[in-house]
């Protein structure tokens, strides 16, 4: 049988033990306070279709207790990693297939990117190569997570839309491991493409985060009022200019246009984005994956971004003032 943990198991990392546990494969999820007490004590609920569904997946605090698996899913914002190292060691054997399910620029980047980048670290994701050394990036299979879902209460998950993980290898190939998870997220009724080229999907999702969740956080504002405003719809697309020359010159390919992203996400409506939440909660803000590794390999490719500078500068002052 294969053997699945979920870390992490907030909203996204709920929704996804719910959705396989549904559909008879067994999951581990690693949790701590009161939402791991309410999981333990009355299961796993999720609101999804106008329908709730409580699951029972096996629910611990001590990775140790687990052992290593076939498959760790990490859903964490990028920022929690490095602490998160001694807990996820137990968690990882040779043969462990780590699916990253994390916004922004994963440490993974560069692994078999090719060309004069090939395996240089990325700073802001993974500072002294902590998480490398502890999440060897051959073992790493890049995921896009597409659905919005909430933690509405201790053990309840509500998922409000969207169904689609796209995962794909960082060396672009075919494998069995990819293959073989696609299946089960398949069979538990979620859409689950593999791509060649993930880190071309990877940048369309970054390219709106890297814009709409820091000007958000520094309005606070909802997106349909971040797009509808003039002023920042325009901090938004000249953000985004500058990180497709970024993309670009890293040989990433853009399948849509900056104005058609920008409609995109004004489509989302009243939406408070990720970091808006995480700021008004008082929680640590996720960006360093979100901008400040765009920033930096920006330097890399000789791309100047004055935008982003000045937005990533004023966002960590207001993470600091808090």
């Amino acid at each position: 049988m294969t053997s699945i943990c979920v870390f992490g198991a907030g909203a996204i990392g709920g929704l996804i033990a719910a959705k396989l546990e549904s559909a008879g494969t067994p999951v581990t999820v690693v949790a701590r306070g009161p939402h791991c007490e309410a999981m333990r004590a009355n299961g796993l609920a999720l609101r999804s279709d106008g329908r709730e569904v409580v699951t029972r997946p096996r629910v611990e605090t001590d990775p140790r207790s687990v052992g290593a698996q076939d498959y760790l899913m990490l859903t964490l914002k990028a920022h929690s990693l490095v602490p998160a190292m001694a807990q996820l060691k137990p968690l990882i054997g040779p043969d462990t297939t780590i699916v990253a399910a994390i916004n922004g620029v994963p440490w993974w980047y560069t692994y078999r990117l090719g060309g004069a980048f090939e395996g240089r670290r990325v700073e802001a994701v993974d500072p002294d190569g902590v998480v490398s050394a502890g999440l060897p990036p051959a073992q790493a299979l890049g995921c896009i997570v597409y659905p919005a879902a909430d933690v509405v209460e201790p053990g309840m998950i509500h998922h409000t839309y969207g169904d689609r993980f796209t995962l794909g290898e960082p060396d672009g190939s075919r494998s069995d491991r990819a293959a073989k998870f696609s299946e089960l997220l398949i069979k538990a009724g979620l859409k689950a493409p593999v791509r060649a080229r993930i880190r071309d999907e990877l940048w369309v999702k970054l390219w709106g985060n890297m814009a709409f969740n820091p000007v958000s956080a520094l309005t606070g504002a909802t997106l349909d009022k971040v797009l509808a405003d003039p002023g920042t719809h325009a901090v938004c697309r000249a953000l985004m200019v500058e990180g497709q020359a970024v993309a670009e010159k890293l040989g990433v390919r853009f399948a849509i246009g900056v104005d058609k992203r920008l409609a995109g996400g004004a489509e989302v409506g009243a939406h408070k984005t990720s970091m808006l939440q995480d700021l008004e909660r008082g929680r640590p803000l996720e960006i360093e994956a979100l901008l400040g590794a765009v920033v930096e390999m920006a330097g890399w490719v000789g791309v100047d971004m004055p935008i982003g500078r000045s937005i990533l500068a004023l966002v960590r002052q207001r993470a600091e003032v808090r």
